[in-house]
């Protein structure tokens, strides 16, 4: 995803949070419907969150420092996963609490014109942002299905954003729902009951938000597709005849760091080895420009040293405590 694509997806969706807000918030006012004012708190929470995505990509833009050597690209996850929790605490509690309330005291519906009208604006205003956003994110998603691009995605403001309308357009079409119920009934516990369903679903929508962030800001591996194409730019079948094991870490949504060892002939002198490096670095960022951050070891290719450092949970290549001469170790692999 493109920086420019995502902001102007956060863009769209904040003035039109802010402009439904304002406009809910006057209905309630008129009308008395807690569905209006669980609709204008939710709006009023989208706008904070919005705000949130913009200064969390406007931090990650600083320049790396002494003290954060790899810079500050995973500002964009803290700030995406500071959106779930808004979302679930002002937005969602507050409607479950407020239809709660709705349905224990329930009463009319004044100027049943004002919801209904409000909404009806709110409806088109949020298909506008709903509609950039699919168009911003059309860009970037391939083939993958829209399930997978939440999932799979690497930059969470626009899945955020995409999350965030749909919500709002289901709850706004549930709060017209509740209205119309009530005024067509008398009865204003349908209210009560639409509040509560838009406070369940933004609820539901922010865990899944607060999932997906969670593994971002625990550190994702690049894409099946990216490795691919990282494992075939390292190896060039003469100095650097293979991989024995890799690993790939996303610093920030449009920064990867690839650390790897490389195999090489045991009689390749230091300087044919190091010019074999600099090119497989090369290499590697024509393929996949947002690998920035590489490390190279070159080291005589064993099969079972190969084969130790598969494994996640341990250091690659290096022995276990007990068995200094375990596969993978200094004295298999004599270093």
């Amino acid at each position: 995803m493109s920086a420019s694509g995502g902001t102007k997806a956060i863009v769209a969706a904040l003035v039109a949070n802010l402009s439904i807000a304002v406009a809910k918030f006057v209905a309630f006012l008129f009308s008395g419907s807690s569905s209006m004012l669980a609709e204008s708190v939710h709006s009023l929470a989208d706008s904070g969150n919005q705000g949130l995505l913009l200064l969390g990509g406007k931090k990650a833009k600083r320049e790396a420092t002494p003290q954060h050597p790899f810079g500050y690209g995973r500002e964009r996850y803290i700030y995406a996963f500071l959106v779930s929790i808004v979302l679930f605490s002002v937005g969602g509690m507050f409607a479950v609490y407020e239809g709660y309330e709705k349905i224990k005291h329930p009463h009319e519906i004044t100027a049943w014109y004002w919801p209904v009208g409000v909404l009806i604006f709110a409806i088109i205003a949020e298909i506008f942002s709903f509609r950039t956003a699919i168009k911003e994110s059309n860009q970037t998603r391939g083939d993958r299905s829209w399930t997978e691009f939440v999932r799979r995605s690497k930059a969470p403001e626009l899945p955020v954003v995409l999350l965030e309308d749909l919500g709002a357009l289901v709850g706004l079409i549930l709060a017209l729902g509740a209205v119309g119920l009530a005024l067509a009934t008398g009865n204003g516990v349908w209210d009560g009951i639409g509040t509560l369903c838009i406070g369940i679903l933004l609820i539901v929508i922010a865990i899944i938000l607060a999932a997906e962030t969670k593994s971002l800001l625990l550190g994702e591996s690049a894409g099946l597709e990216e490795v691919e194409k990282i494992k075939a730019a390292v190896v060039d079948g003469d100095t650097v005849t293979g991989i024995i094991h890799m690993r790939t870490l996303h610093l920030g949504p449009e920064e990867l760091l690839v650390a790897a060892k490389i195999a090489v002939q045991h009689d390749d002198t230091a300087v044919e080895i190091a010019n074999a490096i600099n090119a497989a670095e090369n290499r590697i960022r024509e393929a996949v420009p947002i690998a920035r951050v590489i490390y190279l070891e070159p080291d005589i290719f064993n099969a079972e040293a190969a084969a130790a450092g598969t494994n996640p949970g341990k250091t690659p290549g290096a022995p276990a405590p007990q068995d200094p001469g375990a596969p993978g170790g200094p004295k298999d692999l004599g270093h």
